[in-house]
């Protein structure tokens, strides 16, 4: 009985197994014949044709007999990836790191450390414990953004931290309409780029620039350091008078104009927007024209430096105040624009 028992199931098992390997077959065959006419000469395999054959590849041990279109050592590949992909996906980190802190608080430690060079993490940290944040050392030092562990000023900075108390002279030369060459003289502020004096004589000494000098600061207002070329129209009269004034002379070096480069600018922009447009007549029209200039550049012209405002800070006009109204300055070369009711 017992080998009775054992002959059917053997007989059914094999029954079963040869129909399921047809089964396989024919599926595989059917599904190989599909791929070969999608294109010619070379089948384009999808996404979905690989699935197919990496589940078939575990299902069925004769798989290979039937494969046509690739190699088996293809299938392998294919099944190789899916299981990499496979467990890059088990194994993502869902909540990486730190917790984020907020955009806020991120450029608050930039601004810190942009503005105080000296400044390491744990004063930052410090800092910001007084602001009512709770932020770590690690945290801080992250967006600091900072190249150096022991920062130094960069020369901007050194700068930034005296352009109060430097100025720049400098002369140019203006043609007239007889051929005559007029001198004129500036006086700049280096913080707000204000254009403090400007004047025009046809015969410069030394005297008179230290003349000019002193009505541009009056009321002890002068400036620590004064920056200048090397030029001779800056005799002895004019070095003792500036000294007087508590003054000390900064000399850029022999035909390096490019190390006094805010009053070279100046007179570039003097040039473009103003004198490269009209014939100067004498000295009378050119005084006139340099001081209709003056009072544009410093209440109007933005300036990029200043984060497009004028060296004498303009208001903002909303909408509400009225119709835009345009002003005509230096000649009519430019306009000012303001509201109006």
């Amino acid at each position: 009985m017992i080998f009775f028992v054992r002959g059917v199931w053997i007989f059914l098992r094999a029954l079963c197994v040869d129909a399921a390997n047809v089964s396989f077959e024919n599926i595989a065959l059917r599904q190989q014949l599909a791929v070969l006419q999608r294109a010619v000469p070379r089948p384009k395999v999808y996404q979905r044709d690989r699935l197919f054959w990496v589940c078939v590849s575990r299902l069925w041990s004769g798989w290979r007999s039937t494969l046509l279109i690739v190699q088996p050592a293809t299938v392998l590949a294919w099944h190789r990836k899916g299981f990499q992909l496979y467990w890059r996906w088990k194994s993502r980190t869902r909540t990486p790191g730190r917790p984020p802190i907020d955009r806020e608080i991120r450029d608050l430690i930039r601004r810190m450390a942009r503005e105080n060079p000296t400044w390491g993490r744990r004063r930052i940290q410090a800092e910001l414990r007084f602001l009512g944040y709770d932020v770590a050392e690690l945290t801080i030092a992250k967006y600091m953004r900072r190249r150096s562990p022991r920062p130094s000023p960069t020369w901007r900075t050194f700068l930034e931290t005296h352009l109060r108390e430097i100025a720049a002279v400098d002369f140019f030369v203006v043609p007239t309409l007889t051929f005559r060459l007029l001198f004129a003289f500036l006086v700049l502020r280096h913080d707000r780029r204000h254009l403090v004096h400007i004047n025009v004589t046809t015969h410069p000494t030394a005297t008179w620039t230290a003349r000019q000098v002193i009505d541009a600061f009056p009321y002890e207002s002068a400036p620590k350091y004064l920056l200048r070329d090397r030029d001779a129209i800056y005799g002895d009269a004019f070095t003792r008078r500036i000294a007087e004034m508590g003054i000390r002379e900064v000399l850029i070096a022999p035909r390096a104009p490019w190390q006094n480069p805010f009053a070279e600018r100046l007179i570039g922009s003097i040039r473009r927007e103003c004198l490269d447009h009209v014939i100067v007549l004498n000295e009378r029209h050119l005084r006139r024209l340099l001081r209709a200039y003056l009072a544009y550049y410093n209440t109007t012209r933005p300036h990029q430096a200043l984060c497009n405002d004028s060296p004498l800070p303009r208001d903002v006009h909303p909408p509400a105040l009225g119709n835009v109204v345009a002003i005509p300055l230096v000649a009519g070369l430019h306009h000012r624009y303001h509201r109006a009711a």
